[in-house]
C-alpha cells in the first residue's frame, strides 16, 4: 500500500551569490516575485498538494527566513482597526502553525544531497517530497499536486522532468528514459551534469521530488559525486540499480529559474502580466519600451 505524502523538505542554505549584493543580507529565498517571496510561493505549491509538514534546511544568516512565517501580532491588529481585511488575509496566509514547521541547519555546504540527508530523522519511514524554491512553476495545477496525484498511481520515486534544448542539458542531472506514456516517463537511469554532447535524453530532472525513504539511507552511503558533492540525482540512480521504480512527470505548466537573474525577471514579467490589477499599465509601459527601442 502506498503511503500518502505528507512531509516535504525545502532546502535553502544556499548562499545566494548570483544575488550579490542584495542577498548580503536578505536570505534569496524571500526576494520578491511580484508582491510574495519565492518561498512562497513553494509553500503554497505544498499546500495545494497535501502537505502538512514543512522541513526547511537553512544555514547561518537565514534567520529573516524563519521570521517571514511567524505571526506579526502588531501589523495584524493594524491592519485590522484600518479595515483593510483583504491585506490582513494575505497576511495571514503566510502564517505557519506551531509545529507545522521545523528548521534544520546544514554546517557544511556539501550539496543538495547532503542538504535533503539532514532531515533523515525527522522524515523517518516515509515518501517525502523536494521542493527547491528557485524552480518556480506556473500551471492551472501546481506542479507538486500533478506529481502527488502520479505518484498515487505509481508508486516508486518521481522527479519532475521537462525537456531542455540540447546546449543546456549538461547544466541539468539528466534522465536516462526507457519509455514514456503520456507524462509518465519510465527511467533507466540518471546523470548529474553530463558533459556536452554525452546526455541520454533531453530530459531533464526540475526542483519538485517524490522520494521513498531508501532514497534517504542511498544518501548516507553513496560517494562525493559531481563537484565534489554528494548528488541527490546519485541517490535516486541508485534506486534503479537496486531494482526499484523511478519515474519522470512532463509536469504541464511553465517553469521560470529564479536561480538566475535572467530567469527572476522573466518570472516577475510573466507573473505581473498574469495580474489583473497589474496587466494594463505594465503592458502599456512595455510598448512604449518598444517604441524607444526602435
Amino acid at each position: 500500500m502506498k503511503r500518502k505524502v505528507t512531509k516535504a523538505i525545502f532546502p535553502v542554505a544556499g548562499l545566494g551569490t548570483r544575488f550579490l549584493p542584495a542577498t548580503k543580507s536578505v536570505p534569496k529565498e524571500i526576494m520578491t516575485l511580484v508582491d510574495r517571496p519565492l518561498i512562497q510561493y513553494a509553500i503554497d505549491e505544498a499546500r495545494a498538494a497535501g502537505i502538512e509538514d514543512f522541513i526547511f534546511v537553512t544555514s547561518r544568516g537565514k534567520s529573516a527566513l524563519e521570521d517571514y512565517f511567524d505571526l506579526a501580532p502588531d501589523l495584524e491588529t493594524s491592519l485590522e482597526k484600518s479595515g483593510k481585511t483583504e491585506l490582513l488575509r494575505m497576511l495571514r496566509a503566510t502564517n505557519m502553525e506551531s509545529g507545522a514547521i521545523a528548521y534544520l541547519r546544514q554546517h557544511k555546504a556539501l550539496g543538495l544531497g547532503h542538504a535533503v540527508s539532514c532531515a533523515a530523522k525527522l522524515i523517518g519511514d516515509e515518501p517525502f517530497a523536494v521542493i527547491l524554491p528557485d524552480d518556480v512553476i506556473a500551471g492551472d495545477t501546481p506542479c507538486l499536486q500533478q506529481m502527488v496525484e502520479a505518484y498515487a498511481e505509481t508508486g516508486g520515486s518521481m522527479v519532475a522532468a521537462m525537456q531542455v534544448a540540447p546546449d543546456k542539458i549538461s547544466s541539468y542531472g539528466v534522465l536516462d528514459v526507457a519509455g514514456t506514456d503520456g507524462p509518465i516517463v519510465a527511467v533507466k537511469g540518471m546523470v548529474e551534469k553530463p558533459a556536452p554532447g554525452t546526455a541520454p535524453s533531453n530530459f531533464a530532472a526540475i526542483g519538485r521530488y517524490i522520494l521513498t525513504p531508501d532514497v534517504m539511507r542511498n544518501l548516507a552511503d553513496i560517494p562525493k559525486g559531481a563537484g565534489g558533492e554528494i548528488q541527490l540525482t546519485d541517490a535516486i540512480a541508485s534506486e534503479i540499480t537496486q531494482g526499484r521504480d523511478v519515474f519522470g512527470y512532463e509536469f504541464k505548466g511553465e517553469r521560470y529559474d529564479c536561480g538566475s537573474k535572467a530567469g527572476f525577471l522573466q518570472a516577475t514579467v510573466a507573473f505581473a502580466l498574469a495580474r489583473a490589477d497589474l496587466r494594463d499599465e505594465l503592458v502599456a509601459y512595455l510598448r512604449q519600451l518598444d517604441v524607444c527601442a526602435r
